[in-house]
């Protein structure tokens, strides 16, 4: 699977050891940046990965800053994006079971490795339900439609 990764510098640090992981699970990754730990404006990194997912060019996004949130908010400013901010695999298993989320959010100051390769794969492994929660998706898209 094609990946697009972005963080800010408060993200950095779990950006370079989730990537590792990807790699290691045979996934292509498209690393949009941050380059260090040099203060970075994280809209800027989670749009890059999020148009990346939304025009085709990635299967998903993981983007991480210190929270999660602010990635999060950016990329689902993307049109056809529907980011989850997970804190534990079963928060982003769900985010793709009911919400078809095609990019994860990630807390750089709250989660550790281990704790972020587990939501990681949680999140590329789970598919989309369909049925009810298809429906629901749907909404969602109209909701996005009608904002533009």
């Amino acid at each position: 699977m094609r990946i697009a990764v972005g963080s800010d510098h408060a993200g950095f640090a779990l950006k370079s050891r989730v990537v590792p992981v990807l790699e290691a699970e045979g996934h292509e990754v498209l690393d949009v940046g941050a380059a260090s730990e040099e203060p970075a404006d994280y809209p800027l990194y989670a749009e890059r990965a999020a148009r990346l997912v939304a025009g085709g060019e990635a299967e998903r996004g993981v983007v991480v800053c210190g929270s999660g949130a602010g990635v999060s908010i950016a990329a689902n400013k993307v049109a056809g994006i529907r980011a989850v901010n997970a804190h534990d695999a079963e928060e982003a298993e769900l985010g793709r079971r009911h919400n078809d989320a095609n990019v994860l959010a990630l807390g750089g100051r709250r989660l550790d490795e281990t704790g972020a390769a587990a939501i990681v794969r949680a999140f590329l492994t789970a598919d989309f339900e369909g049925g009810r929660h298809g429906r629901r998706v749907d909404q969602l898209a109209a909701i996005e439609r009608r904002s533009r």
